[in-house]
């Protein structure tokens, strides 16, 4: 199993080692000590998420506000997406930075998203099965999205003739309007500041 850090501090590419036979195939999807010693954040999953969705779906932005903040360790396991990640942590060196990173059933990789960061993806197979691991419980009124097609923001959504969208991402508001409202977390209050020792 194999982590890379990408362009954003904190989010990490997962490359788990796949074993074919006959068969098929097995992978290790997630093994929480790896995580934590590679990236220095402790990653207790207390809740597993699955979406169904559609070719041209986006869902997102999402992120939860801090306290209790919510980290995600996301995977394709079915089908084919591209993961989006936007940096939306006032003061951060990267604020407003995105990364689009492309998940299928083929190469198993997974990213991982330390809490503080909006996530979305877009669907790009007939139809994609996503499972999200989180490190806290869903809170509703700690959560918060951000319009996915926000001109400012331009994200790097890939081409789609036909957009499918929920009601409430459709009508969520822009960056600049969640950063008027003050839910916003602060990059200076989410830094890992004890890391944890790699594995010998």
């Amino acid at each position: 199993m194999n982590f890379e850090e990408l362009g954003i501090e904190g989010v990490h590419l997962v490359e788990p080692q796949v074993f074919g036979d006959p068969r098929g195939a097995f992978l290790e999807l997630f093994v929480g000590h790896r995580l934590s010693a590679a990236t220095g954040r402790p990653m207790d999953v207390a809740q597993v998420n699955c979406s169904v969705s559609r070719r041209g779906t986006i869902r997102g932005i999402h992120l939860t506000a801090a306290p209790p903040g919510e980290a995600k360790y996301v995977t394709c396991v079915s089908g084919s997406i591209v993961d989006v990640v936007v940096d939306v942590r006032l003061g951060s060196p990267t604020y407003g930075a995105s990364l689009a990173i492309p998940l299928d059933d083929e190469q198993r990789h997974a990213v991982y998203i330390p809490e503080g960061l909006g996530h979305g993806f877009a669907a790009v197979s007939d139809t994609a099965v996503v499972t999200y691991l989180c490190d806290n419980v869903y809170t509703p009124g700690k959560a918060i999205s951000i319009n996915p097609l926000d001109p400012q923001l331009a994200l790097p959504w890939p081409a789609m003739d036909d957009i499918v969208l929920s009601d409430k991402d459709r009508t969520a508001p822009t960056l600049a309007e969640t950063e008027a409202l003050g839910v916003l977390p602060r990059y200076s209050d989410l830094r890992v500041k004890t890391p944890i020792r790699p594995l010998e």
